[in-house]
Order: structure tokens, then sequence, then C-alpha cells
């Protein structure tokens, strides 16, 4: 049996943390659950602690990507097999993840991504920025890797042995979902899409407003250019 790890990184999200926890169990009691606390100001830590999940906690923010890399660092430590990413405020349904394990499990991908717009018929519809920035991310890294992905923002995903040791050494920090889609592609990960639905952010509320939407376009598309002329390692398992 193939030994699993649910990554879940968290700051803040002491109103969704203790439920996802308890559905990623429901989902399959096997499954252990990591979540990495960004050095939250409320109980994250404790309220996960308590729903069974073990918690890394940092001792200062280090942002979404360091928090998403210190998961796949325990993962790789811990010789887990298999990681899957789930986002500490609900959004992602632990009850998707069969989906994303049918890839993996019949050796068609190293990186699964739970993609909102493989199926054009699909019912996420974000705001007109955010449905740009995801357009154009997806296009320019379609473009720079060498095939088309549909959803570089989506942060729900599931990696092999391979995946994981790559992400744990090379795992972008600052907006990482999109800058990680092509670092695996250039890497030689063997990547695939399959459509999944989400639901609204249970807690909280998105810090990125129109404003810093635009910023992050920028941003990120500056950040993909630089990263398309790294070399990655090509590691053992993946395309030549």
């Amino acid at each position: 049996m193939k030994r699993v790890v649910a990554v879940v990184p968290a700051w803040n999200e002491a109103g969704a943390i203790g439920r996802v926890v308890e559905e990623i169990h429901a989902f399959d009691s096997a499954f252990d659950v990591v979540v990495v606390d960004d050095a939250s100001t409320d109980e994250t830590a404790d309220l996960a602690e308590r729903a069974g999940a073990t918690v890394v906690r940092l001792p200062f923010n280090v942002g979404i990507g360091g928090a998403v890399q210190t998961g796949f660092k325990y993962a790789l430590a811990h010789d887990y097999d298999v990681a899957v990413r789930l986002d500490g405020d609900g959004q992602h349904d632990p009850g998707e993840l069969q989906k994303l394990f049918h890839p993996l499990e019949r050796g068609e991908a190293h990186l699964v991504i739970g993609s909102r717009f493989v199926d054009q018929s699909g019912s996420y519809r974000p705001p007109f920025a955010r449905r740009m920035g995801i357009r154009i991310f997806a296009r320019l890294v379609s473009l720079l890797g060498g095939q088309r992905v549909t959803d570089t923002t989506s942060g729900f995903l599931a990696i092999d042995r391979t995946g994981i040791e790559l992400f744990a050494a090379e795992y972008p920090h600052d907006y990482p979902e999109v800058e990680a889609t092509l670092v695996a592609l250039r890497s030689g990960l063997k990547l695939v899409q399959v459509q999944v639905d989400m639901r609204e952010r249970e807690t909280g509320s998105s810090s990125i407003t129109f404003v810093r939407s635009l910023y992050y376009i920028v941003k990120v598309m500056l950040a993909l250019l630089v990263a398309s002329l790294r070399r990655y390692p090509r590691l053992e398992g993946a395309e030549r």
C-alpha cells in the first residue's frame, strides 16, 4: 500500500481548519494529514491537532510558498509515496481527490492538477480581474512549458515520489502555484489535469483586490519569464 500524506498550508484558518482535517480523514482514514501552520495568530494549530493532524509550526510567517514547500520537505523526509495539497480555507473538496489519484495509479502522471477549466461547462466563475489573470498565466505557462495547461492557480494537486523530490527542492515562495507548474514542466514531470469542482471560501476573505490583481499579473509574468531562462534538474523517473 502506498503511503499518502495530505499537506495543508494554513495561516489564521481557525474557522475552517478543523473541518478540513476531518473531511480528509472522512475521505480516507489511512491518510496522514500535516498542517503547516504559517505562524498563525489564532487557534489554527491547536484546532488542527484536535482534529487529528500533525502540525508543523513555523516560527515566523514565510508565506504560502514557503509553507507548501515545508509540507513537501516533510513528505520527503518521512518517505511518503504520494502527497496531496489542499488549502486550509475549505475551498478544496477532499471528495474530489479520487479524480486526482486515477492518473497517478495508472502511471500516466507525476503531477495531477485539479483544474476548474478543463471542462468549459464548469461552474466556477471568477471575477473579471482574476479571470483575466488566470487566462494570461495559463497561456504563458503553456507556451513556456510546452504543454497546454488550463488552471495554474488551482493549488489542488497530487504528486508522486518524483514530484515530491522536485517540489521539496524547487518550489517558488511568492505566489507559487503558477511558477511551480512551469517548474514541473521544465523539469520533465508528466502533468495531467482533471476537472474538479471547488467550493467558495468558507471563512475570511481574499486579500487580492482589483489593483492587487493587476500588480500580481505583472509580477508573476516577470517571474515566469525569469524562470523560463533557468535550467532545472531532471530527476530520476522524469521524462528526458
